[in-house]
């Protein structure tokens, strides 16, 4: 059973499936909607839930004075020739645990979502949030078969927003004249850039002194843990959500915007057949292109150890699918 309405649509009739009506996927959903992106199809197992929330959302456009279609669904059927798919379906992390704790349950969760998804929309691009991202997002693109330009994981948008955010509140200024990049694995062997990342352009190694800035690297890699055992009981989802619509933003009005993104590499950055995070193109046709930029022997070799604990850890989750 569906929930959706007979009101009058936008005209713009893009359609974005969000699979997991969980806090990343309800909170996606409300900015997708809010941001008068799409069509939203919100779906989830639980039988009541994202027919709820859907028509919370529904109620919650007057105030935004938006008309888009919100759809809350159990049934795949509902999610038919969507532009986007968003996997956000899975356990999410508790105190004590990492994301790599999640590679079994989840590893099953994503291939079963991603099987059923593809049937009813083959033509879709595909955006994994489900934890470990990187290796979700490979067991994902292998499931569904498609061109790797069609497959991506939101990882380094998160990671770079969260050290773009300590920059901003280390020195003091706004958020917005803050630019971060962060490369590698969504886990804590990521490879935050200081050379890279900007305050109005000035880099911040220029801005504050060697210990500091490695201060603010360490609480990036450890970003998402501090807000679980803040939490106790869940994890982020706002910064997650707001980094994936960024992602819909750009593949729906084909911005072509350069971000970081969990892409397959096929020989950039000395790495192949992997899905780490790196910057990338991003527009309509999806990834169209991977822009590898000159690292330091340091920083490369920090981001092929950090391709290792991937790869270590999708040969892992193959194995305890087979």
């Amino acid at each position: 059973m569906a929930f959706s309405s007979n009101l009058p649509i936008a005209c713009n009739d893009h359609r974005v499936t969000v699979i997991g009506a969980g806090h990343v996927g309800s909170t996606l959903a409300h900015r997708i909607a809010q941001r008068n992106l799409a069509n939203v199809v919100l779906l989830d197992i639980v039988p009541g839930i994202p027919q709820g929330i859907a028509l919370d959302l529904m109620e919650a456009q007057g105030m935004d004075c938006h008309n888009r279609e919100i759809t809350g669904t159990n049934d795949y059927m509902d999610t038919t020739g969507s532009d986007v798919v968003i996997i956000t379906a899975g356990l999410p992390r508790k105190p004590g645990m990492n994301r790599d704790d999640l590679l079994k349950i989840n590893a099953k969760i994503a291939v079963e979502v991603a099987e059923k998804a593809i049937a009813r929309s083959p033509d879709a691009l595909y955006i994994i949030v489900t934890n470990p991202l990187d290796v979700m997002t490979y067991l994902v693109w292998q499931t569904l078969g498609l061109p790797t330009s069609r497959v991506m994981g939101m990882a380094g948008m998160l990671d770079s927003a969260r050290f773009q955010t300590f920059i901003a509140m280390e020195l003091g200024v706004s958020i917005a004249d803050v630019s971060g990049l962060v490369l590698g694995g969504h886990g804590d062997l990521m490879v935050p850039l200081p050379r890279y990342s900007t305050v109005r352009g000035i880099p911040i190694t220029e801005l504050m002194d060697e210990e500091t800035v490695d201060r603010l690297v360490d609480r990036t890699r450890h970003g998402g843990a501090e807000i679980v055992n803040l939490m106790k009981t869940g994890g982020a989802y706002s910064a997650p959500a707001s980094s994936t619509c960024a992602m819909v933003e750009a593949i729906l009005h084909n911005q072509s915007r350069l971000l970081p993104v969990s892409s397959y590499l096929d020989g950039e950055y000395g790495l192949k057949d992997i899905f780490i995070g790196v910057p990338i193109r991003l527009g309509c046709r999806g990834v169209e292109k991977v822009v590898e930029i000159n690292l330091t022997d340091t920083e490369r070799a920090a981001l092929h150890t950090s391709a290792e604990s991937v790869r270590k850890n999708i040969k892992r989750a193959q194995e305890m699918l087979a």
